[in-house]
This record gives structure tokens, sequence and C-alpha cells, in this order.
């Protein structure tokens, strides 16, 4: 089992905080394993093993169990008053689990962590019951940083891997096993079929999965390129197809709840203020792209793109589409005192005032990074920093 020590780190942090644990991430992004990790460090500590209680509701022995049968099965294996770490795994179909560990943490000397592959664990209602008692650690795939820690024994370059990185995604099954680029992308369209059957068709009775599959290839077709519901509307009956902007908004947010895609609003940098409208979507994995549409080496600059966010999402960043008057910012990071600015090219042009001046007239003194494959063009101009892609995902600190 290979460690993952920046989650390891987020989670030690909240270990016997009275407060519960919850892991969210798309599914096959290693909460599970992680899980078994911080059971290891709990181990590590001298937690007897029998004080470790483990769940996990995908089996099909815990098929149809209600909240109170739940309860049951958990407080049977808690037979002393020392504390008990208790993890439950992909426990969001169970209606009621909220009470559970709610009642758990009012009346039992216990530690519970929590994983699912949907949003709505966090839904208002689930925040309002639990009452300020939880803290969300987001799970993504694997981070390149990661990703070249799992090819440690084989003999390729950085830029290899990263060229690998690029086609295959982060998904750890397709690391851990070092697969083929067929076998991985087989691999990802079983994980996506299952994402969007367990997680959209039967949660939501959906009765038209051709139309919800011709949104899903609207928005593969344009990530990275800011959109609306309506244009999606417009795209579909210039197909002769009909949908309302009230269900293409229902879809957007299922995809989001499943993790497959995330929404990236723009930010007014002028105004400083989040703007409502026009957002860009992203992956919950690049693989997704690849696994779905075939490679494609004209798709390399949204790519990109995309693993540039969902690493600035790892590191604990907001994240928005920077809009100054009528130029874009590709992003703008932000967390705590820290704000980052970035610009994303495969490669840069010879003018590369094209890819600059955006960042130049903003006059603030927070860092600004051109983020580029051309290691040839690494450097610095008027101070921005021009880095090649696989530097900037290993590289320690941003600011």
């Amino acid at each position: 089992m290979m460690n993952r020590p920046d989650y390891i780190e987020k989670i030690s942090k909240f270990i016997n905080v009275p407060i519960i644990k919850i892991l969210t991430g798309i599914r096959r992004c290693g909460k599970s394993t992680i899980f078994e990790m911080v059971q290891n460090e709990l181990k590590s500590k001298s937690i007897d093993n029998s004080h470790i209680i483990t769940r996990n509701y995908t089996n099909i022995e815990f098929s149809g169990i209600t909240a109170k049968e739940m309860i049951a099965d958990i407080k049977k294996d808690i037979v002393d008053k020392n504390k008990y770490y208790i993890f439950l795994d992909e426990l969001q179909e169970i209606s009621g689990w909220e009470k559970v560990v709610n009642q758990l943490m009012e009346n039992e000397n216990v530690d519970i962590y929590v994983t699912g592959s949907n949003s709505k664990l966090m839904s208002s209602e689930i925040a309002t019951y639990l009452s300020g008692r939880y803290v969300s650690i987001p799970i993504y795939t694997l981070s390149f940083r990661e990703y070249s820690m799992f090819n440690q024994g084989n003999s390729l370059s950085t830029e290899e891997l990263l060229e690998q990185y690029i086609k295959l995604g982060g998904f750890p099954l397709i690391a851990a096993n070092n697969l083929d680029e067929h076998t991985s992308y087989q691999v990802v369209r079983d994980i996506y079929h299952a994402i969007v059957t367990n997680d959209i068709l039967n949660r939501h009775r959906l009765n038209k999965q051709d139309l919800f599959d011709r949104v899903i290839r609207f928005i593969l077709d344009n990530m990275g390129k800011t959109f609306s519901a309506n244009a999606i509307v417009k795209f579909l009956r210039s197909e002769h197809r009909s949908l309302s902007v009230e269900t293409v908004y229902n879809y957007l947010r299922w995809l989001e709840q499943a993790f497959i895609i995330h929404k990236c609003q723009r930010y007014d940098v002028i105004g400083k203020a989040i703007l409502k409208t026009q957002e860009k979507y992203y992956l919950g994995d690049v693989s997704l792209k690849y696994g779905l549409m075939g490679y494609n080496a004209t798709m390399l600059t949204s790519v990109i793109e995309n693993i540039v966010y969902l690493e600035l999402r790892r590191r604990g960043y907001d994240v928005f589409i920077g809009k100054k008057q009528t130029k874009e910012i590709d992003f703008i990071a932000q967390k705590q005192n820290e704000k980052v600015y970035i610009q994303v090219c495969v490669s840069l042009p010879a003018d590369s005032s094209r890819e600059t001046d955006n960042l130049l007239e903003i006059k603030d003194n927070y860092p600004k990074y051109l983020i580029t494959r051309d290691k040839l063009s690494v450097g610095n101009i008027n101070g921005i920093q021009v880095i090649h892609l696989a530097d900037f995902l290993l590289k320690d600190k941003l600011v």
C-alpha cells in the first residue's frame, strides 16, 4: 500500500478532536485506502485493533440496512469505556446515517471518520443536523507528486512520467498496477459508468439517458471554456433535441455532487466580486476525457488547465477564472492571506506578450506564474515566473 502523506498529515491534526471527519471524493480516488493509512497511524500510537471499528457499506451484507440497524451493529462492538475509533466507508446510501454518527458522538467515547462518493454528504440538512460538529476533507485522485511516488520502481524520466500522467490521469488503481493505455481507459470508463449508474441514473430515476450523455459530451468538448446552461440548451436544439434549462442545471448539479465535474466561477478582478454566469467546468480526473473520447493531442491545452486546476484544489486553494474587463486570467487561486495568478499554455509563442500581458496588468505583489510544457522557455519575464508544468506540480510551495 503506497502512502499518501499529505492526506495523513491533514487528517492526523483532527485525531481525537471531537468532530466527525468526513472524507469526500470521486469513486476510486483512494478514500478507503486512506482510511487504512489512518488506522495504521492509530496502531503506531498503540491503539489496540479491538478499538478500531470499520464498516464498508458497499458490502452486500449491509445492503438495505436502516439507520436503526446501523447503530445497533456498531454499538455491539463497543464493550468498554475506552475510546473507539470508528471508520464508516461509503455510507451515503443509508438514510439517516447523520443521526447515527451524531448519537454516537453524544453518547459514546468515540472518534468518527466517514467517507462518501457524493457531496450530498455535505448538504445543508446534514450540516444543520451535525451542528458544526464535522470537518470536510476533500480527497482527489493522485497528484503528480504522488503519481511519481507510485512509479518509483521504473526507469522513466520526470518528463516521461509527466507524459504518462497527462494521458492516464491519477486514479490510484491505474498507477499502482502500471496499466497500459488501452486497459487504463477501459478502467476509467468502468469507473465513470459505475458513478453515473449508482450516483445519478438510479438515484434520480433518470429516464432520458441519451440526453444526459449528450450533455456530458458537450461538457467534455468544452472543458476549460466558459459556457452556460442556456448554451447547452441551444446546442441541443441545433441537434433537434429538447431539454429545459432547469433540467440542464439539474444534470450539472448531479455531476458535481458525484465529483465527475468541478465548477470554476469567474472573479471580477476590478470589482472584486464572484460572477454568477459563464462558469468553466473541469473534470474530477483528466483521464475521464481521454477514457470517454479517446486520446487526442489537440486536447492538450484544456487537459493541462484541468491538471493545474486540480493541483490548486489539492493544495487547499479556492480557484476562480480571473476577469479583467475584456481579458481573462486562467486562474486566480486564494486561501487565507495567499493569492496566486496563473496562465497556462502548452508552449510559449514567439510573442510572449499574448500570455503575459494579462498578468502584467495586475499591479499587486502576489506571485504570478506562466505554466508551460516548453522547457526551453522557463525563466522570468518582468516578474512573472515561467515554469515547466512538472516543476510547478512538484513545487513544495507556491507562495
